[in-house]
């Protein structure tokens, strides 16, 4: 009996195995700035992506009996950088979606090479309107909140009086301010803009920004507050140390990362909005992830870490939903276009119309009395999706 074809067919099946193997794996790129001045959001994200997969896979890493396969690559949050980095993710490591990034400057960068190569783009953590906005396209989907979800959000806790902003003189900042006139409007909260000041993303001397707020918001009608719109170290206390309430001035931060908030134990009382605080969803998700965070980086997870972790269930239930043709980037679009996911937070859900995540807000108040370093915030309301309606602005 010639036995030659069998051994040489199984010599065949046997070289292929690997191969086999390695096209079966589901490759998914997160692209985070883990240098540089967004450094801290980058980390939360990549940790809370990881604990997110862990969580929703049972601790398997597999999808179908598909391996997951995450690769992590560091933009430096410079646009050029994001964008030459997701073409690689795309056409040389051949990822099946790709998550990103820290900056809105190196997001919207990449927003083109999810359409050049047809692969979806879940934008995770930043914000600027533009990327679900005039500058999106098919293949972007984005599980943070944006800019006028957090404008909305903020106006919906402001009713009257002078209002005038600091932010960054870049993507975000600008951004979000004009967010936040727009959301005025909407809300009708009666609040009138006196001023806009914009300072260097990396500044530290804030004397002569603050004597202009200041000259704009003294003889404005009251309440008079200053909302300060900040990526990274907030300025906040350089910003009380000058006394604004001298003029009747009140502060309103929005809502940051645990290591600058525990620098606002001087500001109890002071009321502002934010994306998530650990203390204020109530869900199985979120018991397990406080837990388990606290478990193993001995405190409780952050603002960041929590969208990482959404941006892992919407990679999740995507790849569950879209079953054999996960690969796909027709079959994935048509599972997550008005996708619902649940996340920390609660359920979100991709509209349809812009692949916006659809979620709630938290409207909080600084604690007086905090019974430990992380014991920071106190839930005043919880701001429902419903009462953010945000505009559709794409072309599609």
């Amino acid at each position: 009996m010639n036995t030659r074809p069998t051994l040489l067919a199984l010599l065949i099946a046997a070289g292929l195995a690997p191969a086999l193997a390695s096209a079966a794996d589901l490759k998914i790129a997160l692209i985070t700035g883990k240098t540089g001045a967004l450094e801290p959001y980058a980390k939360e994200t990549e940790t809370g992506f990881m604990m997110g997969l862990e969580y929703l896979t049972g601790g398997k890493m597999e999808v179908a009996g598909r391996k997951l396969k995450v690769i992590v690559k560091d933009d430096q949050s410079k646009p050029d950088l994001g964008r030459t980095l997701l073409a690689e993710a795309y056409g040389d490591d051949k990822v099946d979606i790709a998550v990103g990034t820290s900056s809105s400057g190196s997001a919207l960068a990449m927003l083109p090479v999810a359409a050049e190569y047809k692969k979806v783009l879940i934008v995770e953590p930043a914000v600027a309107d533009a990327i679900t906005g005039d500058k999106w396209n098919r293949y972007v989907f984005r599980t943070a909140r944006n800019s006028m979800q957090d404008a909305m959000a903020a106006a919906s806790t402001i009713k009257s009086g002078s209002i005038a902003f600091l932010a960054q003189d870049y993507a975000f900042g600008r951004d979000a301010i004009k967010a936040a006139r727009e959301a005025l409007v909407t809300t009708k909260s009666g609040a009138k803009v006196v001023h806009e000041e914009y300072a260097p993303q990396a500044a530290t001397d804030f004397t002569a920004s603050a004597q202009r707020i200041f000259d704009k918001l003294k003889n404005a009608p009251p309440p008079r507050v200053l909302s300060i719109v900040w990526a990274g170290p907030n300025p906040m206390n350089k910003i009380a140390d000058m006394k604004p309430e001298r003029y009747g001035i009140t502060l309103a931060p929005g809502g940051n990362i645990l290591p600058v908030m525990k620098t606002w134990k001087a500001f109890g009382g002071t009321e502002g909005t934010i994306y998530y605080y650990y203390d204020f969803p109530k869900n199985k998700m979120n018991d397990w992830f406080v837990a388990e965070h606290k478990k193993r980086y001995k405190a409780p997870p952050d603002m960041f870490t929590a969208g990482g972790f959404a941006a892992a269930s919407a990679v999740v239930t995507a790849l569950t939903k879209a079953g054999a043709g996960a690969g796909d980037s027709e079959k994935l679009i048509a599972a997550m276009e008005g996708m619902a996911f649940d996340t920390p937070k609660g359920a979100m859900n991709f509209r349809k119309e812009d692949h916006q995540a659809m979620q709630v807000m938290y409207h909080f108040r600084i604690k007086k009395v905090q019974k430990d370093e992380n014991d920071l915030l106190e839930l005043v309301r919880e701001i429902p999706a419903s009462e953010l309606p945000l505009p559709i602005r794409n072309k599609r």
